[in-house]
C-alpha cells in the first residue's frame, strides 16, 4: 500500500498519542514483530554509534519483545526509570518521506519531548528515522532509529521520552 504523506502523519500521530496515554497495548501494535529500536549514543569523538551489538546504546531492543518486557515493567512498577510517574508529551514536526517502495516507506522526523519528574521540567530533542512496512493490512514500524540530540541529561531515559 502507498502511503500519503497526510496518512504518515496521522500514523506518527496516532503512535505518539498512544503512547502519551499510555494505552501500551495500542502503543505496541505499531510495531512488526522483528522491528529494531535503536537509540544510540553519542562516541569520543561526537559521531553516534552505529553499530547496537558492539557499541553503547542509550536504548536498543532487536524486536517487539524487548518492547514488550519494557512495557510490561512499567505497567507493573518493576522500573526505576518510570518511578515516580512521569509527566510527558511529544511534538512531532518537519516529517520527511525519504524513499517509498511498493512494500515499505521510510520517513524522517524531529521531535522535541517535555517531562516533568521530581518538580523539574526537563526537555528532549532530537531526529527518528522509521522504517514502516506497508505490504499489510496496516503499516507497521520495521525499524526505528531514534537520535538524541542532547544527551546530557540526569535523568533515567525511557521509551515514552523519545
Amino acid at each position: 500500500m502507498m502511503l500519503t504523506y497526510e496518512a504518515v502523519q496521522q500514523f506518527l500521530f496516532q503512535e505518539a498519542r498512544a503512547q502519551a496515554e499510555r494505552r501500551w497495548d495500542d502503543w505496541l501494535q505499531f510495531y512488526a514483530a522483528d522491528v529494531e529500536y535503536h537509540m544510540p549514543s553519542w562516541d569520543d569523538d561526537d559521531k553516534p554509534t552505529s553499530d547496537p551489538k558492539t557499541e553503547v546504546s542509550l536504548i536498543y531492543y532487536a524486536n517487539r519483545q524487548g518492547l514488550e518486557d519494557r512495557v510490561f515493567r512499567i505497567e507493573t512498577d518493576r522500573s526505576s526509570a518510570t518511578i515516580p510517574d512521569t509527566r510527558y508529551n511529544r511534538s512531532i514536526t518537519n516529517v520527511e518521506i525519504l524513499e517509498q517502495g511498493e512494500q515499505s516507506i521510510e520517513v524522517c522526523f524531529n521531535w522535541t519531548t517535555h517531562t516533568y519528574r521530581y518538580h523539574q521540567t526537563d526537555v528532549y530533542f532530537g531526529v527518528s528515522r522509521y522504517l514502516i512496512d506497508t505490504s499489510g493490512d496496516r503499516p507497521l514500524i520495521k525499524k526505528k532509529y531514534v537520535l538524541l540530540k542532547n544527551d546530557y541529561i540526569h535523568h533515567v531515559l525511557d521509551v515514552y521520552q523519545v
